[in-house]
Formats: C-alpha cells, structure tokens, sequence
C-alpha cells in the first residue's frame, strides 16, 4: 500500500525520555517525603498523561485530590527545568527521520504528554525535521488510545486515516491506530514489550528505526 503519512508517538518512540521523567517523578516524591521508584519501573507509569503518572508513582492510599493536585504542579516544575538533561532521539531515529524527509512523506506527533512540553520538545530536540501538526495533551481533547486526535491530524493533513501509518511503543498507541482506522507498528526499542505491542493489535513490529522504511 502507498501511505500518506506517518504519525509518530513521542516519549518511547522518537525520544528516550524515561530517566528525565523518572528523576523528575522522584524528585517531586523525594520532596513530599515517599519513597522513591527505580527508573525501569517508570516504563509501565507513563503513557497516560501526568496525572496518571502521579497516581501511579504515589504509595496506596496517598492518591487524595489536593496532594495529587500538589504533586501535579510541583512536577512541572520539575520536568520544566529538567526535560532535556538526558532526554535523546533514540539511535537511528535521526537517520529514520532523514529518509522520510528525502521521501517527502509528512510526519506528525501524536502524544500523551502535555501539549505545551510537546512542542517545546519537539522544537528543541527534533528541531532538523519538519513535524506538522505536533499534538499532546490538550484541555478539552480526550487522550490516546480515544482516536479524536489523531483523526484530526489525519483530517489536518487531507488525508485518509486508513493511509496513515501509526508509530509508538505502548498499548495505548496501538489502540489508538486501530480506533483510528491507521495501520499500527510497534517500536520494540521502546518503553514496553514485544508481547504487550502485539497483544494490543500491532500490525507489525520493529526492531530498529530503519525497518519502518520497509514498509514505504
């Protein structure tokens, strides 16, 4: 098939942004006084925005609204002064992002990250490749895997749905393509698994950046 477009998710999929988030995340539990969580364990507290975040990281029972509220605000503060300490393009995606480029097939950002450090981080991090639309989480809009959004970008870019491949590294992301109507591929470099990708729906499943050209 010819696709139209690709649509990427962005923490897990084009950026490693775990240990920032995960050094954030603590810092705001270091403050509050709970105990800390290792970085790995924040592959399976992202994906769903940062109030799920929070209430995942906080300890049972310490999940109340004024103490979510508080520790909501105090994270981005945090994430606002720390986003880019560690956070990278994965290897090859760069060069992924290249050929795409070369190719001239448009490329969006779909994510679950708020919209203002989205695009903050895509202007700053990603700034050498055109995105167009670059979209988080918006007031008002629901979140992945609810498909509003990325059928906007679709409609935004004039484009069918069903030409639209759907990149990301979570369940979240694949069920987002399949209620869109996109074709689903899973990154394995990613926050999550192979088996968790393929039990949500992917299509099918990189290893490396570069294996998404197969498929142009």
């Amino acid at each position: 098939m010819s696709w139209s477009a690709v649509l990427f998710d962005l923490d897990g999929t084009l950026l490693n942004t775990l240990e920032d988030l995960a050094d954030s995340m603590n810092a705001v539990l270091r403050g509050h006084g709970f105990a800390e969580h290792p970085v790995d364990a924040y592959r399976y507290f992202v994906g769903e925005g940062t109030e799920q975040l929070v209430r995942r990281t906080l300890p049972g029972g310490a999940s109340e609204a004024e103490l979510v509220r508080r520790c909501l605000l105090d994270l981005e503060a945090e994430y606002g002064q720390h986003w880019a300490a560690k956070t990278r393009p994965y290897p090859g995606v760069p060069e992924l992002l290249d050929a795409l480029e070369a190719r001239g097939l448009p490329k969006a950002v779909f994510s679950n990250k708020p919209d203002p450090f989205t695009r903050l981080t895509v202007s700053r991090l990603l700034a050498s490749w055109r995105f167009h639309p670059v979209r988080g989480a918006r007031p008002g809009v629901a979140r992945k895997p609810d498909p509003t959004g990325a059928l906007a970008i679709a409609a935004e870019l004039g484009v069918a749905s069903a030409a639209c491949l759907y990149v990301g590294d979570t369940s979240t992301d694949m069920q987002t393509a399949i209620a869109a109507g996109m074709y689903p591929v899973g990154a394995t470099w990613g926050f999550r698994t192979a088996e968790e990708l393929t039990d949500s729906g992917a299509r099918r499943l990189i290893d490396r950046p570069a294996q998404l050209l197969e498929l142009l």
